[in-house]
C-alpha cells in the first residue's frame, strides 16, 4: 500500500505542552503523576496524571475542548501550515459528541462531551462548512482508528490533506467507568511489571496531519515519518480483556498493509492491567516468531503520562515518530521488575539506542474488542 506523510504532530500531556516536551520526559523516565483533585468520589485509586492549566490556557472553551485545539494548532504548524486546506478532512476521535447549546452539561460534564467541530475549524483557520468532519469513537482505540480511516479517506482520492485530533480531560463520567470495572492502581501504572495492578487515568490532547506524499512534495515540506500500514479489528469475543488471538491477527494485518515483514519496536498500548499486558505480550511474541523478528524491544508511555483513554494513540504515534528520527527507543516509566514473557519480546525499562530505526509498530486496543494497529515508517525507508 501507499504511505501517507505525517506531515505534523500535536500533543499536551501531563509531561508539558507539544511533542517535544513528551518526547524528553518519555527519554528520561520521567512519571508525571499526582493525586487526583479534580473531583471527589470513593475510588480504588486517586492517582493520575493531569495536565497543568498553564499547558492549554490559549484555547478557548472547557478543558477538553481546549487540549484538542492547542494539539491542533501545534499539528499545523508543525506541518508548515497556517490553516486547513479547502476540502480537508477533519476527524473527531471523543466518546461523546458534542451537545447542543440548548442542552449544556454542567460542571465536569462539559470535560466529557465535545469538542465542538466549529470551535476545531475555526482554530485551524477554517469556516464551518470548508472541512468535512468525522466523529470517531472506538473506546481507548479511537484515536488509531481515526489515523486508519484518514488513512482510506486520503488513499481513495477523495482529498490530500487530513486533520485527526482528539482530547481526554479528567471527569467523574470516564473515572467511574475505569474504577467500576476495576481497572485504577492504587500507586500508579507499572506497564510489564510484576507487579503491575492497574492503569493510571491521564489527560491530554493530540493530533496529527496525514496528507498524501505529493501533496507533501509538491509544497516542500519533509514529512518527519509515513504512516505506511493500518488495520483495524472488532472482535466481541471478550467485552473487557483483550483477546491475544485478535491483537495478533490485527498486528498483522497492519504489517501486510504496510508491505512490512518486520519492525524494529513495538510502542505497546500496555496500560499496566494485568490480563491487557500479558495478552499483548502473548500477542507480539506470536508474531515476532512468526515473521523471525528475534528479540523485538517493546515499551510504554502509560507509566509516564498515563492512560489517555480515547486519545491514547496519540503519543503512541509521537513515540514512534521519536524513535525513528533519533533512533532511540523509549523506556517503560515505572517497570522495575520485568514480567515473564515470550521469546521475541524485550521490555525495555530505560531508553536505549537502537541499532535499526526504519519501522515502528503502534498498538492501540480497546473494551468491546476494538484493536487497531499503525506502521510508522522512516521517510528514507
Amino acid at each position: 500500500m501507499t504511505a501517507l506523510a505525517l506531515a505534523g504532530t500535536g500533543l499536551v500531556t501531563a509531561l508539558g505542552s507539544g511533542p517535544q516536551a513528551f518526547w524528553d520526559g518519555l527519554r528520561r523516565g520521567a512519571r508525571a503523576f499526582g493525586p487526583l483533585t479534580a473531583f471527589e468520589g470513593g475510588f480504588r485509586g486517586r492517582t493520575v496524571a493531569a495536565v497543568r492549566p498553564a499547558d492549554c490556557r490559549a484555547a478557548p472553551g472547557h478543558r477538553k475542548e481546549r487540549l484538542a485545539l492547542t494539539a491542533a494548532r501545534q499539528a499545523l504548524s508543525d506541518a508548515g501550515m497556517r490553516r486547513l486546506p479547502q476540502g480537508a478532512l477533519v476527524v473527531i476521535v471523543s466518546q461523546a459528541l458534542e451537545l447542543s447549546a440548548q442542552t449544556p452539561a454542567p460542571g465536569p460534564g462539559r470535560d466529557f462531551t465535545g469538542p465542538d467541530p466549529d470551535a476545531l475549524l475555526a482554530a485551524c483557520g477554517s469556516a464551518p462548512g470548508a472541512a468535512a468532519v468525522v466523529h470517531l469513537s472506538h473506546a481507548c482505540a479511537s484515536a488509531a482508528f481515526g489515523a486508519a480511516f484518514a488513512r482510506e479517506w486520503l488513499l481513495s482520492g477523495l482529498g490530500t490533506t487530513a486533520l485527526v485530533v482528539g482530547a481526554s480531560a479528567l471527569n467523574p463520567y470516564e473515572y467511574d467507568s475505569m474504577d467500576v470495572v476495576r481497572t485504577l492502581s492504587p500507586a500508579g501504572a507499572r506497564p510489564f511489571d510484576t507487579r503491575r495492578d492497574g492503569l493510571t487515568v491521564g489527560e491530554g490532547g493530540g493530533a496529527f496531519v496525514l496528507e498524501t506524499r505529493q501533496t507533501a512534495l509538491d509544497r516542500g515540506h519533509r514529512p518527519q515519518a509515513l504512516l505506511s500500514g493500518a488495520a483495524c479489528l472488532v472482535d466481541s469475543t471478550r467485552a473487557v480483556a483483550s483477546e491475544p488471538a485478535a491483537i495478533r491477527d490485527c498486528m498483522l494485518a497492519a504489517l501486510e498493509d504496510a508491505g512490512v515483514g518486520r519492525v524494529d519496536y513495538v510502542h505497546a498500548h500496555a496500560t499496566g492491567t494485568p490480563q491487557g499486558d500479558a495478552a499483548e505480550v502473548a500477542a507480539v511474541g506470536e508474531v515476532a516468531r512468526a515473521l523471525g523478528w528475534g528479540a523485538v524491544p517493546v515499551s510504554s508511555h502509560k507509566g509516564a503520562v498515563g492512560h489517555l483513554l480515547h486519545a491514547s494513540a496519540f503519543p503512541g504515534v509521537v513515540a514512534a515518530s521519536g524513535f525513528l528520527r533519533e533512533a532511540w527507543v523509549p523506556g517503560t516509566p515505572g517497570l522495575r521488575s520485568p514480567m515473564e514473557v515470550p521469546d521475541g519480546v524485550r521490555p525495555v525499562i530505560t531508553a536505549v539506542p537502537a541499532p535499526r530505526a526504519r519501522h515502528a509498530l503502534v498498538n492501540s486496543f480497546g473494551f468491546s474488542g476494538n484493536n487497531a494497529a499503525l506502521v510508522v515508517s522512516a521517510v528514507g525507508r
